[in-house]
């Protein structure tokens, strides 16, 4: 990165020493895990159904430290490599440690099964015992998928063949991507650095761009297509073996929301696609163009486009933090302190942004790649939300510390909102104002409406992969275009190079079906920030315990004590009416700010 774009974050990288301090120290602990798991294997195979509630309890918790040790291991092993994917060492390590977590995890698979497979009425009995209760919801949960379990040996052998599988595919991709550079007014760039061009106010730069994006793109859409046609048929294969009446079926169970909700969702938004043809017929008038293209979604209206330093973005999040609840801000603050956080921006690093629960033992872990703009200051605060929740969650337990994908957007996405009302608060000028409203709905627009609309592509992908075998780049492209077409409504021109998009999104690899529990939580975020506005007090006690209740119930269960009937299918308009609101406003300050 040039002198000039200096943001103080080149050398902010996290410390992985609080997971281990030398490789020696995380081969010691993979062995001592897979012994441990030997030894479970050895006390336990065949005597689960056998147990009384207090010796099953025991067993769980030796269960609960096994896992803890082998997702300490991994998660190491993977923050190690994923800020330098190009290195051959970490990609083999990275390996190495895959392989030694799926032999230990071999031994473990017959809990679930024979759990699975008790007796009806004695499940019930063991999940009513006061013994049992810390460890009730986990349960109540595998006794759900036991019609999609397979026996004990088939089990060991899709674990066994992920590792040179799927797994594989997904590091495959990354390494592809991580290692691509594009071209622009004579620079090799990464790819983060070059999607950071659509943000710009100079619109040929922002062509420029997204045509060198494409050029790079099309030079290895040939492997990214073979990955794409590979990892659908995994899926399914897995599917079918499993029972899995439906693509999303599996993903839904794990995000543990029926599929009638999902589906309502999905309506919901699809119904509203005007909001979006809306917005952008707006955001053309206020540009000044002619006609909205892909490369212009993402444009910067007024003088909002301010760079800030790593230093002031590290200061408006705490701020925000701060004043909402001060342990959240708290405990945001160690990230900082502590060096919990990687944000430079180097080759080799994925791109992207995320928070790493890695285990309870530990902390959670933060990547991004921070450039400056005010979209990196709300991916900070984004970031730093699901990382509260990591941490506050972690005293559930290994078993309940992670949240389903529906909720696990929650706190992130309110961590946004604090920020993006504190620096609305603090800014006085209308232009900059409204530059900032804008700004505010187009990550509206790519939450719920973009994110919808990549469902509505996958859900079109798994379809045709299974009723008509492999697609082709160019059959990849037609759904990919005609499913993004269908949210703009003619507002925007997709242009020839934006066909090949589809390729660089990571969700639809790594975990297929994610990418609408994004609209999910922001929709829900939007319910509960109202709330938040109208309480007099007590909301940000009671929020503060959503987060560290972690997945210890179902999400309707939890969400529900503030006040939110997810299973209210007419509750995704009350966030779709919230979106409407912000372009109502957006569109009243244009009008004078014009006048």
């Amino acid at each position: 990165m040039s002198d000039e774009h200096q943001t103080g974050a080149e050398t902010i990288r996290w410390d992985l020493a609080d997971l281990y301090t030398s490789q020696d120290d995380l081969f010691a602990a993979l062995t001592t895990a897979n012994g441990d798991a030997a030894g479970f294997h050895d006390d336990y195979h065949g005597r689960i159904a056998a147990l009384t509630a207090a010796d099953l309890a025991v067993a769980i918790g030796r269960y609960e430290s096994i896992v803890d040790a082998l997702g300490r291991a991994y998660t190491y092993a993977y923050l190690y490599w994923v800020t330098d994917t190009n290195d051959a060492a970490r990609g083999a390590l990275l390996q190495k440690v895959r392989e030694s977590y799926t032999a230990a995890s071999q031994k473990l698979i017959f809990f679930d099964l024979e759990w699975s497979r008790v007796d009806t009425d004695r499940a019930a009995a063991f999940l009513d015992s006061p013994e049992l209760a810390r460890y009730k919801h986990h349960l109540e949960l595998l006794l759900r998928r036991r019609a999609h379990l397979l026996t004990e040996p088939e089990e060991k052998v899709m674990s066994e063949l992920d590792v040179a599988g799927r797994s594989a595919w997904n590091r495959l991709f990354d390494e592809t991507m991580s290692a691509m550079r594009f071209e622009l007014d004579g620079k090799s760039i990464t790819e983060q650095e070059v999607l950071a061009k659509l943000h710009e106010p100079d619109r040929d730069l922002r062509r420029r761009a997204a045509l060198s994006f494409t050029d790079g793109l099309q030079a290895q859409s040939h492997t990214l297509t073979f990955i794409g046609n590979t990892l659908l048929s995994d899926k399914s294969i897995k599917d079918r073996l499993r029972a899995y009446p439906h693509w999303l079926s599996s993903r839904n169970l794990d995000n543990e929301v029926d599929d009638a909700t999902v589906d309502a969702l999905v309506a919901a938004v699809v119904s509203r696609y005007d909001l979006a043809e809306r917005f952008y017929r707006l955001k053309q008038r206020l540009l000044g163009v002619e006609q909205m293209h892909d490369y212009d979604r993402y444009a910067p209206v007024g003088e909002a486009n301010t760079r800030y330093s790593w230093k002031e973005a590290h200061e408006v999040v705490l701020d925000a933090y701060h004043s909402f609840h001060p342990q959240m801000g708290s405990i945001a603050g160690e990230f900082f302190e502590r060096s919990w956080i990687d944000a430079a921006v180097r080759p080799g690093k994925r791109g992207g942004a995320f928070s790493h629960g890695a285990v309870p033992s530990v902390h959670p872990y933060i990547m991004m790649n921070f450039t400056g703009r005010i979209r990196d200051v709300q991916t900070l605060a984004h970031e730093l939300g699901h990382g509260v929740h990591q941490y506050l969650s972690r005293e559930q337990g290994v078993l309940h510390a992670d949240t389903p994908l529906t909720t696990a957007e929650t706190a992130s996405v309110f961590g946004e909102m604090l920020v993006f009302q504190r620096l609305m608060q603090k800014e006085k000028d209308p232009r900059n104002r409204l530059s900032m409203l804008v700004g505010k709905i187009d990550d509206s627009m790519a939450t719920v409406f973009r994110q919808v609309a990549m469902n509505r592509f996958e859900n079109v992908i798994h379809t045709e992969r299974r009723e008509k075998g492999e697609l082709s780049t160019e059959r990849f492209s037609e759904l990919w275009i005609e499913t993004q077409e269908a949210m703009f409504g003619g507002s925007v021109t997709l242009g020839e190079h934006y066909r090949l998009w589809w390729s660089y999104i990571p969700h639809f690899h790594h975990t297929p079906g994610y990418v609408y529990a994004y609209a999910f939580g922001e929709l829900l975020v939007l319910a509960l920030y109202q709330q938040y506005r109208e309480s007099e007090n007590g909301f940000a006690e009671n929020y503060i315990e959503l987060l560290r209740a972690g997945g210890s119930d179902f999400p309707h269960v939890l969400v529900g004590r503030l006040g939110v009937d997810l299973t209210d299918h007419d509750f995704w308009q009350t966030g779709l009416r919230s979106i409407e609101a912000l372009i109502e406003e957006a569109e009243s300050m244009g009008a004078a700010d014009t006048a």
